[in-house]
This record gives structure tokens, sequence and C-alpha cells, in this order.
């Protein structure tokens, strides 16, 4: 069996699960918002953010950094010097610092010190998807 395929696959199912969770959180914020006065509807949307967010989006990103880490090994720190490749990790960057952003989404809806609307969050929502398209057609394509 070969370790690069192996790993290859494990980080590619790392990412999946990690980007359905940033596609799904800000939606559930959405349905958490305009429902701010219902106590047991939000506590029902902040169990879900809770548990989305430690169980499967934390890890997610983590095998997803393990997985690419391990990637770039097998195939050589050579190919950090590629701007593609560069390219990439800032979006991924990126996307861990949204990742964390909307952790404290969580604490600020959990404590009710919330200032966003349910159309912020909604607009939010398209940046893992625009990063996402972004990095598969840098990876793909490899055009830098």
């Amino acid at each position: 069996m070969n370790l690069y395929l192996v790993i290859k696959s494990l980080h590619l199912i790392a990412v999946i699960s990690w980007m359905a969770g940033l596609l799904y959180l800000p939606r559930i914020f959405v349905y958490h918002v305009e429902n701010f006065e219902k106590k047991e509807t939000t506590a029902i949307f902040e169990t879900m953010e809770k548990r989305l967010y430690n169980f499967i989006m934390r890890p997610a990103m983590l095998f997803s950094w393990i997985f690419g880490i391990i990637l770039i090994y097998i195939i050589g720190f050579e190919i950090l010097s590629n701007l593609w490749m560069q390219i990439k990790l800032a979006l991924v960057i990126f996307l861990s610092a949204y990742h964390e952003y909307l952790g404290k989404c969580i604490i600020k809806l959990k404590e009710r010190t919330n200032t966003k609307t349910a159309k912020f969050y909604r607009y939010i929502n398209e940046i893992p998807t625009i990063t996402l398209i972004l990095i598969i057609f840098i990876v793909i394509i490899k055009p830098l």
C-alpha cells in the first residue's frame, strides 16, 4: 500500500469534514440569532454549536493540518518554494483564523453578548465556500 496515497486520502477526509463544519456552523448562528428570545430553542442551538465545533470541526482542522504537514514531509520541503503552495497555505491559515473566529462567536452567542445579525452570519457563511474554491483551483491547476 502506498503511504503517500493513504495520507492524502486521510487529509482529504479531514478537510471535507472541516469544511462541512465551516459551512454549517454560521447557518446555525443564523437560526440562533433569529430565535434569540426563545430560551429552549437557543439552548438547542448552543448545544449543536458546541458539539459541532468541539467534536467535529476542531479535530477535523487539526487532522487536516497534521496530514497536510506529513504530505509536505513525504513530498519534500522544497515544495514550499512553489508560489501556489505558499498561497494555498496562506488560505489555509486564513481558514484556521476564520475557524477560531467562529469559536468566539459561539461564546458571544452563549453569553448573550452577540451584536451580529442573522444577515451578517449569512454573509460570512460564504467565506469558506470562496476560500475552498480558490484552494481547489490553485492545487489542481497550479497556475503559479
